[in-house]
């Protein structure tokens, strides 16, 4: 079965959405903690998950998105102090993976406090969640409203590890583009060897069908 995360993301802006439902397509759990009312009903509209009114610097409310259960909390407001005290707070309240969006140049000691620092004026909601989820899954790029490119390595105790390409079943709406070496477009005779890495073209719907069977 795969390993699906529990993550808070405090800041339900552009940034925030988006990277809440890229991780959501990766069949993680995730929770939407945002200070502004009027955006909380837009997103209760737009959002299918966990959508929490309030201002997630707060203890009390920070710890209504319960972080003890969380694996990750991405802290992605317009705000860059604000992002440095909820990864605070939410380090003092669980042992959880912190992730926080920088709007300049950033202090030079934040990585010694926070797992992970994003730039999303630079990189966008994509690479923040690629920062959350961890490396063995990155999306590259998305090519539609419903495909995406993205990037899997090979867990070793995949079911289809060590298999050809035309011994496993991928779902229809996926497509190994090029092998790990980068050298050819995946084929039938394509190895899906563990710990190595390989392009895929994925369809949303399918995306949590096609990881179980690359990650286990």
């Amino acid at each position: 079965m795969t390993t699906n995360l529990r993550v808070i993301v405090a800041g339900g802006g552009t940034v925030g959405l988006r990277m809440a439902a890229l991780l959501s397509d990766r069949g993680n759990d995730v929770v939407i903690v945002e200070s502004d009312p009027r955006r909380c009903e837009r997103l209760q509209d737009e959002y299918m998950g966990t959508v929490i009114d309030g201002d997630a610097s707060k203890p009390s409310i920070l710890g209504q998105a319960q972080p003890e259960r969380a694996d990750a909390i991405a802290a992605v407001t317009g705000d860059e102090a604000t992002n440095f005290a909820i990864c605070m707070a939410a380090q003092r309240m669980a042992e959880i993976r912190t992730v926080m969006r920088v709007t300049g140049e950033p202090d030079s000691l934040y990585e010694e406090y926070v797992d992970d620092l994003v730039f999303p004026e630079s990189i966008g909601a994509r690479a923040a969640a690629n920062k959350v989820s961890g490396a063995g899954v990155r999306t590259l790029e998305e090519v539609s409203g419903d495909v995406e490119i993205v990037e899997v390595e090979i867990a070793e105790d995949a079911p289809a590890a060590g298999k050809a390409l035309e011994e496993v079943r991928l779902p229809r709406g996926s497509l190994i583009v090029v092998d790990h070496q980068g050298q050819r477009i995946g084929g039938p005779e394509t190895i899906l060897e563990p710990g190595h890495r390989y392009i895929i073209a994925v369809e949303t719907a399918v995306v949590d069908e096609v990881l179980n069977i690359l990650r286990g």
